[in-house]
């Protein structure tokens, strides 16, 4: 079974030919300060493939789709498939707003994956980008019953929207993820207000702790159900 995901960051428009086909392990491509990644870091996992597809690339935003078919290892994920934006790098508490849209669609039938924002931020702002000693997702779909790491702790209410808070404080990395009630297929708030959240309410370090990568747009794919 093939599955598909459109992603539009920044309402950038879609164009009929690609500019760049990523179907390599960790295909890459970058423009405009945007950069996107195939990313099949847990293919072995399973059986399958994956190319992610680069439609559009401006100042003014992204576009990007990727198609897969997986199987095997239910519970592993497969791929992260991602587009990203250079950052300066600043502490969280100097950070005012983040504004950032997002439109994406999904077609196919019957796969574990979720759609996602993530970011992470760290005491050292040479960190690695992909990871950090804290991580924050924005979970905008998510299929399959696929669910974040730890556990629920409140529903919220955060940019006029409903949200599952999860908290997993076990690891050197704390992360939390919101999780919409709804699937938001078209997204548009201040990212700053996720942060905001956890440092009012979950002694989130703000002011020592840089955002060091912010992954606009992502998917972790597990694998088609059937």
């Amino acid at each position: 079974m093939k599955s598909n995901v459109l992603w539009l960051v920044a309402l950038a428009p879609s164009t009929l030919a690609s500019l760049k086909n990523l179907c390599d392990t960790y295909g890459y491509y970058a423009n405009y300060t945007w950069y996107i990644n195939n990313n099949e870091w847990g293919a072995s996992s399973g059986t399958g493939s994956q190319c992610t597809y680069v439609d559009s690339a401006n100042t003014g935003g992204v576009s990007w789709h990727t198609d897969w078919t997986w199987s095997g290892g239910t519970n592993n994920v497969k791929s992260y498939p991602y587009s990203g934006r250079d950052l300066t790098v600043e502490l969280v508490s100097d950070i005012s707003q983040i504004s950032n849209s997002v439109q994406w669609s999904y077609t196919g039938t019957d796969i574990r994956a979720d759609v996602a924002y993530d970011m992470f931020s760290a005491a050292n702002k040479t960190h690695n980008t992909s990871s950090g000693d804290y991580e924050l997702m924005i979970w905008l779909g998510r299929y399959g019953g696929v669910q974040p790491r730890g556990s629920a702790q409140s529903n919220v209410t955060i940019a006029g929207l409903s949200w599952e808070f999860w908290l997993d404080d076990s690891t050197d990395m704390t992360v939390y993820s919101f999780v919409a009630a709804s699937t938001q297929n078209s997204f548009s708030s201040d990212i700053k207000l996720f942060w905001n959240y956890v440092t009012q309410n979950h002694n989130f370090p703000a002011s020592t702790q840089y955002l060091i990568s912010m992954y606009t747009a992502s998917i972790r794919i597990c694998n088609d159900l059937n």
